[in-house]
């Protein structure tokens, strides 16, 4: 029996904070099929035009268009992220000192390892016990955009026992020393290390300065991490914004599910 395409909004408690939306897209599956899944920051921004104020990445849609091309798909789960702070809700602090950019004006206290026990003990467990999850890391993966894909590289390194690949578009790595960005990516090397999916573009000034921080960490990557579990992808002309991302993830997502499969 064919079981239809569901998209769930649940409210989970964040730690010190009121209960955070989290919203979860099963798509439609045979009763009894277990789907990998995408575990993904700005929950508000992945599902509809009213949900977000910035645009949308449309992956139900992705989704939709991948299990009819290839016959996969993935269960998508949104974490929705306190507006007033996301930056510092999406940055940890472990990595380093924070070193700027003046974009980050409202800065004040990074609070990334926080996000990542909510992900992890709460969002995770709950995902896995009440929907059609496909459980081990070889099926897991999480994903993010600016301060969600440093967010998402951070989690994937911190956790390389649950998650096989990381989506890590635009991330904000400018807010660290070369230095220390160094010395954090060696303390987590791993016998089995994620697949890491980077992503940026360079179309406008945000861009361009996060496109050289990601040119500078993948540099620092290439010295450690194995070459076959390494992808970048630049598109010159693309600018920071959603519009950007929601293509970038079609082909991540599609990338996931082939390894994954």
């Amino acid at each position: 029996m064919m079981i239809s395409a569901q998209l769930f909004d649940i409210d989970l408690p964040y730690p010190g904070k009121p209960a955070r939306r989290v919203r979860v897209y099963v798509p439609a599956h045979d009763e009894g099929e277990l789907l990998p899944v995408i575990y993904m920051t700005d929950g508000q921004n992945l599902f509809d035009e009213e949900s977000s104020a910035w645009g949308c990445w449309h992956t139900r849609e992705s989704v939709e268009a991948e299990r009819q091309s290839s016959g996969r798909a993935a269960i998508i789960v949104g974490l929705h992220n306190d507006n007033r702070w996301r930056d510092n809700e999406l940055t940890p602090a472990g990595i380093g000192t924070i070193i700027g950019p003046q974009e980050m004006d409202d800065f004040t206290e990074p609070e990334g390892e926080i996000f990542d026990g909510f992900l992890m003990d709460t969002v995770k467990t709950y995902v896995e016990a009440n929907y059609p999850v496909r459980r081990g890391r070889e099926s897991t993966a999480v994903c993010g955009s600016s301060s969600g894909g440093l967010q998402a590289f951070f989690t994937a390194l911190s956790h390389p026992e649950a998650f096989s690949m990381a989506g890590v578009f635009s991330p904000a790595f400018l807010l660290y020393s070369e230095d220390d960005m160094r010395r954090w990516i060696n303390a987590k090397l791993t016998r089995e290390p994620p697949y890491l999916y980077i992503y940026t573009g360079a179309g406008d000034e945000l861009e361009m300065k996060i496109f050289q921080s990601v040119e500078s960490t993948y540099d620092i990557l290439t010295e450690c991490w194995p070459a076959h579990l390494l992808n970048e992808v630049v598109l010159f002309e693309e600018k920071h914004n959603e519009a950007a991302w929601e293509p970038v993830f079609r082909d991540f997502l599609h990338t996931f599910l082939f390894r994954a499969k």
